[in-house]
Protein backbone atom coordinates (compact mmCIF):
# COMPACT_ATOMS: atom_id res chain seq x y z
CA UNK A 1 0.00 0.00 0.00
CA UNK A 2 1.03 3.57 -0.21
CA UNK A 3 -0.21 6.75 1.76
CA UNK A 4 -2.31 9.23 -0.75
CA UNK A 5 -3.21 12.68 0.44
CA UNK A 6 -5.37 14.71 -1.66
CA UNK A 7 -5.19 18.36 -1.34
CA UNK A 8 -6.84 21.63 -3.38
CA UNK A 9 -10.45 21.61 -2.73
CA UNK A 10 -13.05 24.30 -1.46
CA UNK A 11 -16.03 26.79 -2.60
CA UNK A 12 -15.91 27.72 -6.11
CA UNK A 13 -18.72 29.85 -8.20
CA UNK A 14 -20.09 27.50 -11.06
CA UNK A 15 -18.39 28.01 -14.27
CA UNK A 16 -14.87 28.50 -11.69
CA UNK A 17 -12.25 26.01 -11.52
CA UNK A 18 -10.36 23.80 -9.14
CA UNK A 19 -7.03 21.79 -9.43
CA UNK A 20 -7.03 18.89 -6.78
CA UNK A 21 -4.28 16.91 -6.02
CA UNK A 22 -2.94 13.38 -5.18
CA UNK A 23 0.55 12.89 -3.46
CA UNK A 24 1.48 9.16 -3.18
CA UNK A 25 4.15 8.99 -0.08
CA UNK A 26 6.03 7.04 -2.69
CA UNK A 27 6.21 5.90 -6.05
CA UNK A 28 5.30 2.63 -7.74
CA UNK A 29 7.72 0.00 -9.71
CA UNK A 30 5.36 -1.70 -11.08
CA UNK A 31 2.34 -0.44 -13.68
CA UNK A 32 -0.54 0.68 -12.03
CA UNK A 33 -3.34 3.16 -12.43
CA UNK A 34 -4.50 6.14 -10.23
CA UNK A 35 -8.14 7.06 -10.54
CA UNK A 36 -10.53 9.80 -9.65
CA UNK A 37 -13.55 9.24 -7.62
CA UNK A 38 -16.26 11.41 -5.71
CA UNK A 39 -19.05 10.69 -3.80
CA UNK A 40 -22.13 13.55 -3.06
CA UNK A 41 -24.33 13.30 0.09
CA UNK A 42 -26.78 10.50 -0.56
CA UNK A 43 -25.12 9.20 -3.74
CA UNK A 44 -23.16 6.14 -4.45
CA UNK A 45 -19.51 6.25 -5.18
CA UNK A 46 -19.06 7.75 -9.01
CA UNK A 47 -16.07 7.18 -11.13
CA UNK A 48 -14.27 10.50 -12.44
CA UNK A 49 -11.12 9.54 -14.05
CA UNK A 50 -7.54 7.84 -14.73
CA UNK A 51 -4.02 8.19 -15.67
CA UNK A 52 -2.47 4.90 -16.32
CA UNK A 53 1.60 4.35 -15.31
CA UNK A 54 4.22 4.50 -16.91
CA UNK A 55 2.05 5.66 -20.14
CA UNK A 56 -0.02 8.39 -18.79
CA UNK A 57 -2.81 7.41 -21.01
CA UNK A 58 -6.20 9.25 -19.78
CA UNK A 59 -10.02 8.52 -19.73
CA UNK A 60 -12.54 10.01 -17.82
CA UNK A 61 -16.36 9.84 -17.32
CA UNK A 62 -18.36 11.03 -19.93
CA UNK A 63 -20.01 13.54 -17.03
CA UNK A 64 -16.40 15.25 -16.93
CA UNK A 65 -14.97 14.62 -20.69
CA UNK A 66 -13.93 17.97 -21.88
CA UNK A 67 -14.27 19.92 -18.31
CA UNK A 68 -11.80 17.88 -16.37
CA UNK A 69 -8.07 16.74 -17.04
CA UNK A 70 -5.70 14.56 -15.10
CA UNK A 71 -1.97 15.32 -15.66
CA UNK A 72 1.11 14.00 -13.34
CA UNK A 73 3.99 15.43 -11.83
CA UNK A 74 6.54 11.84 -11.70
CA UNK A 75 8.59 13.79 -9.76
CA UNK A 76 6.55 14.36 -7.16
CA UNK A 77 4.76 11.32 -7.34
CA UNK A 78 1.76 13.77 -7.96
CA UNK A 79 -1.56 13.63 -9.66
CA UNK A 80 -3.55 16.20 -10.38
CA UNK A 81 -7.83 16.77 -11.16
CA UNK A 82 -8.18 19.98 -12.80
CA UNK A 83 -11.47 20.94 -13.40
CA UNK A 84 -12.80 23.57 -15.53
CA UNK A 85 -16.22 24.90 -15.95
CA UNK A 86 -17.43 23.80 -12.49
CA UNK A 87 -21.55 23.09 -11.73
CA UNK A 88 -23.22 22.32 -8.56
CA UNK A 89 -23.51 19.08 -9.40
CA UNK A 90 -19.81 18.63 -9.32
CA UNK A 91 -19.96 18.97 -5.54
CA UNK A 92 -18.74 16.07 -3.86
CA UNK A 93 -15.98 14.55 -1.89
CA UNK A 94 -13.45 13.55 -4.43
CA UNK A 95 -11.24 11.18 -3.56
CA UNK A 96 -7.92 9.22 -5.16
CA UNK A 97 -7.15 5.56 -5.34
CA UNK A 98 -4.50 3.02 -6.56
CA UNK A 99 -4.94 0.25 -8.42
CA UNK A 100 -3.11 -2.24 -10.32
CA UNK A 101 -6.22 -3.89 -12.78
CA UNK A 102 -9.20 -2.62 -13.32
CA UNK A 103 -11.82 -2.08 -10.51
CA UNK A 104 -9.19 -2.96 -7.52
CA UNK A 105 -7.75 -0.47 -5.76
CA UNK A 106 -5.18 -0.91 -2.65
CA UNK A 107 -4.94 2.60 -1.47
CA UNK A 108 -7.30 5.34 -0.88
CA UNK A 109 -6.47 8.75 -0.11
CA UNK A 110 -9.14 10.84 2.79
CA UNK A 111 -11.04 12.74 0.21
CA UNK A 112 -11.28 16.49 -0.29
CA UNK A 113 -14.74 19.09 -0.41
CA UNK A 114 -15.34 20.48 -3.59
CA UNK A 115 -18.16 22.82 -3.44
CA UNK A 116 -19.84 24.59 -6.58
CA UNK A 117 -22.24 27.29 -5.60
CA UNK A 118 -24.93 28.53 -8.26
Amino acid sequence: QVQLVESGGGLVQAGGSLRLSCAASRRTSSAFHMDWFRQAPGKEREFVGLIKWPSGNTDYADSVKGRFAISRDIAKNTVYLQMNNLNPEDTAVYYCARGFRPGEYDSWGQGTQVTVSS
